[in-house]
């Protein structure tokens, strides 16, 4: 296989498709087959594990090499795999859990997490993490929606949903405070068992996984995954990563040089995907380290990154905003092991962009694309990939198929804007309790992403926008995220959140809500004017809010722009 070298911006993607092709033929590492799942042939890498216990037991492997840090304390592999295979013989022994059964998970990132949803997922059970911001109402719909036979949480979620437990029939196994806490003791759970576990034989169509949607505008959906669905997702980061050292020789020698344990700091939830597979589960099956962090504080993460060398960063946008604007981000005294900083979703703001580019030359710094429903999967890139095209979402997955449609489900021509479908193997099988519903699920296998986007040359994608965050302004469309990074081009300006509102004269107006950087002053006027010396006149907010206090966000980053209409615009 061979590596691009020193190529021409017209040559680069020429190559990137040359090494692809490389990667997935016969025989390669990452060669694909046809499979047939309910009723839709895909394709799948051959060589991705057949369901989650295999992938878990691979991680046996690393033996005493550091595993997970938690403020004081510290986890081998050897030590993680001692109480996982304790905790499940338990659960199978003691609490009788089957193939099948799901079981919630509800804290913060710590050890104990990665513990149960290992041991849940040995004994053929299905995990099912939970919001663990989520209060009582929230907490209590996700736990209706599975109908649990356990709850794994720590004293703060046990505290919110006690009292209505019974009336599931779920029992609760509590990982932190007094011994009384819950129906078990995780105290006894995780001490070895007189028996051990045994794992079924589970076909790869099995139910694997259940998690929930990030609820950014709507009451979060259960997604049921199967193993095949889950494996061909997290084979899939392999993938990327392959792809992505080939195009990058120059910075992965500059990371080999380092000699350090690959290490990333996890300040996103585990509870959802950018947590759960791209950094637990890929460094359990690889020998990684995880640095948790109680709760994410720019700050402190400068501090863990100096302290614990960290060589990988991966958080929302916000958070990342957040991370470069520490004065010691820049010190290499600091921040010197860092090897790349990453990005979950789509649409940055230029900013960002222009600030890892010029900070993070020949870093490994990226950004990917996917949704729960799909594992994660669509796009990504990383390294001279992201160098070579940072406004697109990255190229698309080997395993997926993407169409690009109008408003009545036509495919638009190469290039051109409209909704995201996909379809693959890594799709889930649907929403728990919600397959009747109108509008919701897979049609024919395709998921509508309510994405606008476009696919461009070398099989890249580039995200546009949300369906609903476009604006219709006296029939001209508007994408919200323009606007919201051309805001975010002004030093004075930390956040923005771009959104419409109701006018009789335009149908619908641009409403900006901006959050001001410390000590900075700005009128809503020299917002406007910002604007309007970038973008055309149509595309300047008619209603400008000013703030200090940061936008209202989800647990994955994810601004709750409903929350700021309730807030800003007139019911």
């Amino acid at each position: 296989m061979t590596t691009p070298q020193a190529a021409s911006p017209d040559n680069f993607l020429v190559q990137v498709d040359q090494i692809r092709t490389q990667l997935t033929g016969p025989g390669a590492p990452f060669e694909r087959i046809s499979v047939h799942v309910n009723g839709h042939d895909y394709l799948a890498y051959r060589n991705a594990f057949p369901n989650l216990s295999t992938l878990i037991n691979a991680g046996r492997a690393h033996g005493p090499r550091e595993f997970m840090v938690y403020e004081n304390e510290r986890w081998t592999f050897d030590r993680f795999f001692q109480a996982v295979d304790a905790l499940a013989a338990h659960l199978q022994h003691t609490l009788g859990l089957q193939a099948g059964d799901r079981v919630a998970i509800a804290m913060r990132n710590r050890p104990e997490w990665a513990v149960a949803f290992a041991a849940i997922a040995l004994v053929g059970a299905v995990p099912a993490p939970l919001n663990s911001y989520g209060l009582h109402d929230e907490l209590m719909a996700n736990l209706s929606d599975l109908q649990p036979k356990l709850l794994v949480c720590d004293t703060d979620r046990f505290a919110r949903v006690q009292k209505d437990l019974a009336a599931l029939s779920c029992k609760a196994l509590v990982v932190d405070g007094a011994a009384q806490h819950g129906d078990v003791s995780w105290q006894r759970m995780t001490t070895a068992s007189a028996t051990t576990h045994q794992t079924p034989d589970l076909l790869g169509t099995a139910p694997a996984l259940v998690l929930f949607t990030s609820g950014a505008s709507s009451q979060a959906k259960a997604v049921l995954s199967s193993h095949m669905a889950v494996c061909q997702a997290l084979f899939n980061i392999d993938f990327i990563g392959a792809i992505s050292a080939m195009t990058s020789p120059k910075a992965i020698e500059l990371m080999m040089a380092k000699a350090l344990q690959p290490t990333t700091l996890t300040a996103v939830p585990l509870f959802h995907v950018s947590g759960l597979h791209a950094q637990f589960l890929t460094a359990l099956r690889h020998g990684r380290r995880l640095v948790f962090m109680h709760r994410w504080d720019p700050q402190q993460a400068i501090q863990l990154i100096q302290k614990e060398k960290i060589t990988q960063f991966n958080g929302a946008p916000s958070m990342v905003m957040q991370l470069l604007a520490e004065p010691n981000f820049n010190d290499p005294e600091f921040t010197g092991s860092l090897g790349g900083v990453g990005f979950g979703g789509a649409g940055l703001p230029q900013r960002i962009i222009d600030e890892i580019l010029d900070k993070r030359a020949n870093s490994m710094s990226g950004i990917g694309y996917g949704l729960t429903e799909t594992n994660g999967v669509c796009a990504a890139a990383s390294g001279q990939l992201f160098q070579h095209a940072p406004q697109s979402a990255g190229i698309t997955s080997p395993i997926i198929e993407v169409r690009v449609v109008d408003l009545d489900g036509t495919d638009v021509p190469h290039g051109t804007e409209g909704e995201i479908w996909l379809r693959g193997v890594s799709l889930m099988d649907g929403y728990l309790n919600k397959q009747g519903e109108k509008g919701l699920g897979l049609t024919d296998g395709w998921l509508k992403t309510g994405d606008i986007g476009r696919l461009e040359a070398g099989s890249l994608l580039r995200i546009v926008d949300r369906i609903k965050d476009v604006i219709n302004r006296a029939g001209e469309k508007i994408a919200a995220a323009e606007i919201e990074s051309c805001l975010l081009q002004h030093p004075s300006l930390l956040e923005a959140a771009v959104f419409s509102q109701a006018d009789a004269l335009t149908g619908e107006a641009v409403v900006a809500v901006v959050v001001l950087a410390p000590d900075a002053k700005l009128s809503p006027d020299e917002v406007k004017q910002h604007v309007a010396s970038r973008l055309a006149a149509y595309k300047v907010p008619q209603h400008v809010h000013v703030r200090t206090e940061s936008l209202p966000k989800n647990p994955a980053g994810k601004m709750l722009k409903n929350a700021l209409k309730r807030e800003y615009v007139p019911a």
